[in-house]
């Protein structure tokens, strides 16, 4: 059991690489357009009602860029919470993140609302991609903060994955913490998985 673990964690570690060099690939003229698109289908796609929370992220590395829909959403009265990191080994803590209060650094070169911003569970939570397969199997930076911060939420949010189309992979192998993506959201548009 122990050695099928270390085998598949090595498996993953290969596929961080792969997804990582298919992200940096993206070209830097391309980006800007991309964030602008991948916005407009969440806007178009993802089931949205007044008053739900869409907890979202500020973006770091070369992620595509959520800070389009980040406005939209803000600018539109829709709650928003960004993920503050609280330790190594901990969940993210969601902090409601209200029109015109200022963001702080929060680590790993994120910014996030103020320790003062409420603490919120979201209905939505967007959720920055390494890469993602066809069967919405996500694959992250292998730190486990959206795991661990999924299972301490009491109900299950609409999982809504966010990258760049160019980062899908053939097959990413799924152990029992991983939750599927049940949305994702590209540049070329909106994908449902299973009963999404």
């Amino acid at each position: 059991m122990i050695d099928s673990e270390a085998h598949l964690e090595e498996q993953k570690a290969q596929l961080r690489t792969e997804a990582l060099a298919r992200r940096e690939a993206v070209p830097q003229a391309d980006r800007a357009d991309a964030a602008k698109a991948a916005a407009q289908h969440f806007l178009e796609g993802v089931p949205l009602q007044d008053g739900q929370i869409v907890a979202l992220y500020w973006p770091i590395r070369d992620e595509i860029d959520c800070k389009p829909l980040l406005t939209k959403l803000v600018d539109s009265g829709q709650p928003v919470a960004l993920p503050v990191v609280l330790g190594e080994d901990l969940p993210l803590e969601l902090r409601l993140w209200e029109d015109g209060q200022p963001l702080y650094p929060s680590g790993f070169g994120t910014l996030a609302p103020a320790e003062t911003a409420p603490v919120v569970t979201p209905d939505i939570v967007v959720i920055p991609l390494l890469g993602f397969d066809k069967s919405g199997t996500r694959l992250g930076y292998g730190k486990g903060y959206y795991d661990r911060t999924l299972a301490t939420i009491g109900r299950k949010p609409l999982l809504v994955g966010y990258a760049f189309a160019g980062q899908e992979l053939d097959f990413i192998p799924r152990q029992a913490h991983d939750l599927p993506l049940d949305l994702l959201v590209t540049e070329t548009g909106l994908r449902r998985f299973g009963d999404a």
